[in-house]
């Protein structure tokens, strides 16, 4: 009987993994994509439990082999290692962020302890660090390429990175600081979205003055799907809360918005305020277990700003270049307001998005609502796909033969100038509960050569939270929802165009400050006539935009460019300040306050925090790296600067920036690629004069990006 019963389990367990659609490879859909049509939740965790065991087992034949330890028994076998468990992890990480709900929620805090103390288990295996250390400390035999150098560099490192040299009892704490560290985060993500799922903001018609035909629309088209015809539904979520604090007249309403979003995670059931402090310490006790002094110096060792030092000495030149100029504009803002109300008018945090919107639309006759019927998101997608068709030659085609995991989402094939397949591009456009906010690329399958030198192409997505239709229009976007556009589109070409041999150095696997480049390259284009002309045009007369409207775009793009600057300018502090710390933090508002305090632009407000809901740096991949954004800023000005030099669509110039940086990925250092392609270190004079800080006449005070120079 006992016999029995367990053949008969034996044949369940069996039938449950051919069901399992992560047990084999996705072979049965268009380019091997996910078929997401066939996997569902309760799949992710025994395909991550088996992914472990196959592994650890990968990683035991290596350690086991008697060969001699070499390039590629041991650098290429690890590299090549794990592909089930990635299988899994590519689609698992980048649905918790756009399809989440409570069920993967809670996976993803269960499976996380598994996967730290999987990475640590491989990352501390004794007997494979004796093979890599061998491989590298013997590597001048080998007859190695630059990018088998910088495989194994990378490799190398980050075992040392991950506590390789670490002895004793050292290597227990690695492991569980590791462990609770992905605890944390895992959990501050979580409670980010959860508490901002749970805002909804009931309004009358009464309390709807000021705001736009469209925000008014998809209020009551939330209301409607709740069951509550005649009002109006308005959330946190990003487009919704922009466009509120913009538009509505009523200073009470958006006082009110405005505590609520900055409030977030401070306080109740989803604080992250003891989290954020404990991640903090955490951070710190790892950084000083391996030998670094504070987090940040650990963090920027492979960076191209390499330490604390050079991020502080370009926060603070363009704190001290910006900051006569945000004076200056608040001024204006400040006697704008009180001409207009016909009273002294104090310029509140709530209150600088809608007289700004007032004064930029009298400076410039700018209302981004009278632009929206010119960019029908239909359109956009053909005018920000057909940038890469005028630089690179690159081709759009949807392809619904493709499972995708939402209806909201579309599958297209990318194909090369010369019609040869070049990868998948997933796009992801509206909000909805399920999905974080912000935008954001990722990707399902990375670019890489299989063993035999055949190129995989890579599948890539990009998720955004735009405007989404109504009964009565389509998907209108504003001039800054079609920068955001094209801002996730250049992580995608870099993701896209990759060309290298191994997965862990493709696309965006570059230095942190480098990976924003492409993307913030691409935004340049939104003040180009010559671009605009291709594809924005009336979504109910086909008109072209006129003329006039595109003189608005481009000579307001500066307008609030030193308030940008500075807002930017303040999240970098706040990070650089959480991972610089030598000691855990007691009052952590004090502390966000005191960090930012030399670019404040208003006075602070009890109880509202950025940190808490800060998930770039407690729940991302950016601790120590907000910073980046604005060192990318400066080589994305001067990298354009040479396109207008030669030409927007230069092909000669476009080809150098494809080869040079798009399909390079992390093959080589970004300082020797930038190079290549510019001719020369980037400076920051480009961003000066594109934001109007200096004008171009006028030699700056300026120089070079402070790149260490011993690279």
């Amino acid at each position: 009987m006992k016999s029995t019963i367990a053949a008969t389990l034996s044949t369940v367990a069996l039938m449950t993994q051919a069901q399992n659609p992560f047990f084999q490879d996705f072979t049965a859909t268009p380019h091997g994509t996910t078929p997401f049509d066939k996997i569902s939740v309760t799949d992710y965790e025994p395909a991550i439990d088996r992914g472990i065991e196959l592994g650890l087992q990968e990683v035991d034949a290596i350690v086991k082999q008697r060969s001699v330890p070499d390039f590629d028994n041991t650098i290429v076998a690890l590299e090549r290692s794990g592909k089930d468990l990635n299988r899994v992890l590519n689609v698992f990480y980048p649905l918790l962020s756009a399809l989440s709900d409570d069920e993967m929620m809670g996976l993803s805090m269960r499976v996380t302890p598994k996967l730290s103390d999987y990475q640590t288990s491989i990352s501390l295996n004794e007997g494979l660090w004796n093979r890599i250390k061998q491989v590298y400390d013997s590597r001048s035999k080998f007859n190695l390429t630059p990018e088998d150098s910088m495989l194994l560099q990378t490799t190398y490192d980050s075992f040392v990175r991950s506590g390789a040299l670490l002895q004793g009892a050292d290597r227990e704490k690695y492991r569980k600081l590791s462990a609770r560290l992905s605890e944390l985060t895992t959990l501050f993500g979580q409670n980010v979205l959860k508490e901002l799922n749970t805002y909804e903001i009931w309004l009358t018609a009464d309390d709807l003055a000021g705001l736009p035909e469209s925000s008014v629309e998809a209020a009551a088209l939330a209301a409607k799907e709740k069951g509550r015809e005649g009002e109006y539904l308005f959330t946190l979520a990003q487009p919704t809360y922009m466009a509120f604090m913009k538009y509505s007249s009523r200073p009470d309403l958006r006082e009110k918005f405005y505590r609520l979003y900055n409030g977030r995670n401070t306080k109740g059931e989803y604080s992250n305020v003891e989290i954020l402090k404990e991640i903090a310490a955490t951070r710190l006790e790892l950084a000083n277990l391996m030998g670094f002094e504070t987090y940040a110096d650990y963090s920027l060792e492979h960076t191209m700003a390499q330490t604390p030092e050079k991020v502080y000495e370009l926060l603070y030149q363009l704190r001290d270049a910006y900051r006569p100029a945000q004076i200056a504009e608040f001024k204006e803002l400040a006697d704008f307001a009180s001409k207009l109300e016909g009273k002294p008018i104090k310029i509140n945090p709530w209150d600088y998005s809608y007289y700004s919107n007032k004064l930029k639309n009298e400076k410039y006759s700018y209302n981004e609502e009278e632009l929206r019927p010119y960019f029908e998101l239909n359109n956009v997608i053909d005018g920000v796909f057909g940038l890469a068709t005028k630089l690179y030659g690159l081709t759009f085609v949807e392809n619904k033969e493709i499972p995708v995991y939402h209806p909201d989402v579309k599958a297209f094939d990318v194909n090369d100038k010369d019609g040869s397949y070049l990868g998948v591009i997933y796009t992801d456009f509206f909000p909805r509960d399920s999905k974080r906010p912000g935008a954001w690329m990722t990707g399902f399958k990375d670019e890489f050569y299989t063993a035999d030198g055949k190129s995989s192409r890579p599948h890539v997505s990009i998720v955004m939270n735009f405007t989404k239709p109504t009964d009565s229009k389509p998907s209108l976007l504003t001039p800054y929802e079609v920068e955001t556009f094209l801002h996730e589109f250049g992580h995608a070409l870099h993701g896209l165009l990759a060309d290298t041999k191994y997965a862990s150095l493709s696309g965006t696997a570059v230095y942190r400050d480098f990976v924003e480049l492409p993307s913030q390259f691409n935004e340049n284009y939104l003040t180009q006539k010559a671009f605009l002309d291709g594809f924005a045009r009336h979504y109910e007369t086909g008109e072209p935009i006129p003329q006039e409207y595109v003189d608005k775009i481009i000579s307001s793009s500066q307008f609030g460019a030193a308030y940008a600057c500075l807002r930017q300018l303040n999240f970098g502090l706040v990070d650089m300040a959480w991972h610089t710390v030598t000691a855990p933090v007691e009052d952590a508002e004090a502390f966000e306050q005191k960090a930012g305090e030399s670019v404040a632009m208003f006075e602070p407000i009890e109880g509202l925090m950025l940190s808490p809901q800060f998930s770039h740096i407690f729940s991302g991949g950016y601790a120590a790296g907000y910073y980046s954004y604005k060192w990318a800023e400066v080589l994305d000005a001067d990298a354009f600067a040479m396109f207008l030099e030669n030409g927007i669509f230069d092909q000669k110039t476009a080809d150098s920036f494809r080869r040079n940086v798009l399909m390079k990925g992390g093959t080589e250092n970004p300082a020797e690629l930038y190079r290549r392609f510019r001719g020369q270190d980037p400076t920051i004079d480009a961003l000066l004069e594109r934001d109007g800080i200096k004008s171009p006449e006028k030699k700056p005070a300026q120089g070079n990006l402070p790149m260490p120079k011993d690279r």
